[in-house]
């Protein structure tokens, strides 16, 4: 993923950069409707907000948030920008030929293949199962309570890094 710096031709483009990623059209039967904001007028047309409206016309792209797709291997194809929410989203073609978007996992590439389901490889992109159990785990300072040992910590590595066991038989890498 390059950053494409803008050569200074216009006051709009100084300073400008853009993370290039794959520029392709969004799937037709995974967009719907047009999404239809306000632009600060309320239902007769009067401006309620003022200074808004304009900007390019989005399309509602549908994310699968459940992953469902129990057991079959997806392949991440594209890596596009959703302008809905400010986020870049994946386009998963899937083992039996159905086509979803999911929302991109930080270090996924074109190319790597995700799975959800109960017992897959536990890596970045892929599903953790909802029987899966973890209690009071913080980001910061404490991973686990010594009351609740559902998730027990296995080891830590520089500080940064820590493996979480589930059960004693897979591992997190957080």
């Amino acid at each position: 993923m390059a950053i494409h710096l803008y050569k200074t031709s216009t006051p709009s483009t100084r300073n400008g950069a853009v993370d290039s990623q794959v520029k392709s059209n969004p799937r037709n039967n995974l967009i719907y409707g047009q999404h239809h904001c306000s632009k600060g007028r309320n239902a007769r047309g009067i401006i309620t907000a003022g200074h808004r409206g304009g900007g390019h016309k989005r399309l509602y792209r549908k994310i699968d948030f459940r992953r469902n797709e129990k057991d079959i291997y997806g392949r991440i194809v594209t890596i596009e920008y959703d302008p809905n929410r400010n986020a870049y989203i994946c386009l998963i073609h899937y083992g039996d030929g159905e086509k979803r978007y999911i929302l991109h996992p930080r270090g996924a590439i074109i190319g790597d293949t995700i799975v959800s389901g109960t017992e897959v490889p536990i890596k970045m992109g892929n599903a953790l199962p909802l029987s899966a159990r973890y209690s009071n785990m913080e980001k910061t300072k404490l991973f686990q309570a010594p009351t609740k040992p559902e998730a027990p910590l296995v080891s830590k590595r520089g500080g940064r890094v820590i493996h979480i066991s589930f059960d004693g038989q897979r591992q997190i890498e957080s």
